[in-house]
């Protein structure tokens, strides 16, 4: 029993547009950062870090509604963009106040009502 493999038979090469979207994705989450650092004061790093990436999800999401892109071979879109921004920013926000989160979570605790099994 033998097999034949045509003459014709195309190999397709893996793409490289996956790695293409990471790359952009890394480099406008660490240029953010890096400005903060470098331009910002240590006691107010985080605050201003959380407005750059809310500004970053706006702009993410402006250009997502607008563009109307097609998903790409990592079914990665602008709007998977935005919300990877929107929630490094709530997390800049939640650890540059944690007192503030802390109360939030008590309180949320307190209006449940006890549930006894």
């Amino acid at each position: 029993m033998s097999s034949i493999i045509p003459d014709t038979m195309l190999r397709k090469t893996p793409s490289l547009e996956p790695f293409g979207m990471l790359l952009l994705f890394g480099a406008l989450t660490a240029l953010p950062i890096v400005l903060t650092l470098r331009l910002v004061e240590p006691a107010l790093v985080l605050p201003v870090l959380s407005l750059l990436l809310f500004v970053q999800a706006a702009i993410a999401a402006i250009a997502a509604r607008v563009i109307h892109a097609r998903s790409t071979v990592a079914n990665l879109t602008l709007w998977d963009f935005a919300g990877a921004f929107t929630f490094m920013g709530c997390a800049a926000a939640i650890l540059g106040e944690p007192d503030q989160a802390a109360l939030f979570f008590e309180e949320e605790a307190a209006m449940r009502p006890v549930s006894r099994p």
